[in-house]
């Protein structure tokens, strides 16, 4: 676990954020802080392809004055079943396709990183914890739409200590009513700086985006939407 050098606030509210190191995340970030929130992120090392986005996400949260940050180890490579995970698998470059779940959808992701989040929320008093998933432009993951994150946090009231004696938690989800150029615009007006971000599934180790798979696509087009220049960094 890494500690950013910050001393605590006197803010009273306090939020777990689920941080990639992505575009979508780190908006999702911008936000907690613009609504006064005390953020305390966390990162995942789960066995994806890439490790620079979480360089990225430790970079951002220090950045955007997260008082910690905490990279879990969590190898579900050991699984795989996913293009993320297991590199006998392709990460798709065709283009986007919002009919079938993706090779790229690795099994109960959210859920995982959402139980480590509610555990770290229960310890740190925080009642809320914020995750960036989107149910407008995205990859068609089962475990990104508002009826998952509703079962979720009944679940996460009927799990915990603290939501059994009553002091609520909430799964907040800024995003999963917008499009892409919608976030773009959104964190823009926040201050986000989107040439620090990660998103690709396959980026290089210095960060450098492949361009073609579906998130670089996705994250393109988003860019285009909102009129607005792409800082990406590309492998080309």
């Amino acid at each position: 676990m890494s500690q950013n050098n910050l001393t605590s606030s006197s803010l009273s509210k306090k939020a777990v954020i689920l941080l990639s190191g992505g575009l979508d995340s780190v908006t999702t970030l911008a936000i907690a802080k613009s609504q006064g929130y005390e953020c305390h992120t966390i990162s995942f090392d789960y066995g994806q392809r890439t490790h620079s986005e979480l360089i990225a996400a430790e970079r951002l949260s220090q950045l955007m004055g997260a008082l910690t940050h905490r990279v879990m180890d969590v190898n579900m490579s050991q699984i795989g079943g996913s293009a993320l995970t297991d590199n006998r698998i392709d990460v798709p470059t065709q283009g986007v396709n919002k009919v079938d779940i993706p090779v790229t959808y690795v099994p109960a992701r959210n859920t995982v990183f959402l139980s480590f989040s509610l555990a770290l929320a229960e310890v740190l008093d925080a009642n809320d914890i914020f995750i960036g998933v989107n149910a407008v432009d995205y990859s068609g993951y089962p475990d990104c739409r508002p009826d998952y994150i509703e079962a979720y946090e009944k679940m996460a009231n009927l799990a915990t200590r603290v939501g059994v004696e009553g002091n609520k938690l909430h799964i907040q989800t800024p995003l999963i009513d917008l499009t892409k150029a919608q976030i773009i615009q959104k964190g823009i007006a926040l201050g986000v700086d989107y040439s620090l971000t990660v998103s690709c599934y396959q980026a290089d180790a210095l960060g450098q985006a492949c361009g073609v798979c579906d998130s670089c696509r996705l994250r393109k087009q988003g860019f285009l939407d909102a009129g607005a220049e792409d800082p990406t960094r590309y492998q080309y």
